[in-house]
């Protein structure tokens, strides 16, 4: 079996001009510009666990399910992102798509189902995986397996709605 392909550690968010250019899609929101990204990304809203203030973060949603209610994201940089700490502390939120909001719990997913997620989504998404992958500092070489594991080393966050009144 092949080693896991783990960084040294997570890189941590970027800083300087790549930080301008990470948070452009923030800006877009905004702007009122969010269907641009159609359901590829997501403006989530997040309450920081010490300050206590509104927070928001533009994410890819990895996976959707639109009769279900529910995106699948990842925190590239870690468990340490400053979003996903503050999902775990409080994780009823709020979601917009495009221009509309919705209601989400955020249920944090086991790294096998991780595992199977990311195997799912680098043949979708070939180019992307791969220089996702390097971007975080995994090493894979294209197979199931590689992505596979690099699933399963990085957090993933199931956003759900609650289930409609009838």
């Amino acid at each position: 079996m092949d080693a896991q392909p783990e960084p040294a550690e997570h890189r941590p968010p970027p800083t300087g001009w790549r930080r301008t250019v990470a948070r452009l899609p923030l800006r877009l929101y905004r702007a009122g510009l969010g269907p641009l990204f159609g359901q590829r990304m997501l403006l989530l809203h997040h309450t920081g666990r010490t300050s206590g203030l509104d927070r928001t973060v533009v994410l890819e949603v990895v996976t959707r399910d639109p009769a279900g209610g529910s995106w699948t994201i990842v925190s590239g940089f870690g468990p340490r992102a400053d979003w996903y700490q503050n999902l775990r502390r409080r994780p009823e939120t709020v979601i917009q798509v495009g221009n509309r909001r919705h209601r989400v719990t955020a249920r944090f997913l086991p790294p096998q189902e991780g595992g199977d997620i990311m195997a799912r989504y680098a043949p979708r998404h070939p180019r992307l995986a791969r220089r996702l992958c390097a971007y975080m500092g995994f090493a894979v070489d294209g197979s199931e397996a590689s992505y596979r594991r690099v699933g399963e080393s990085i957090p993933f966050v199931r956003l759900e709605t609650a289930a409609p009144r009838p």
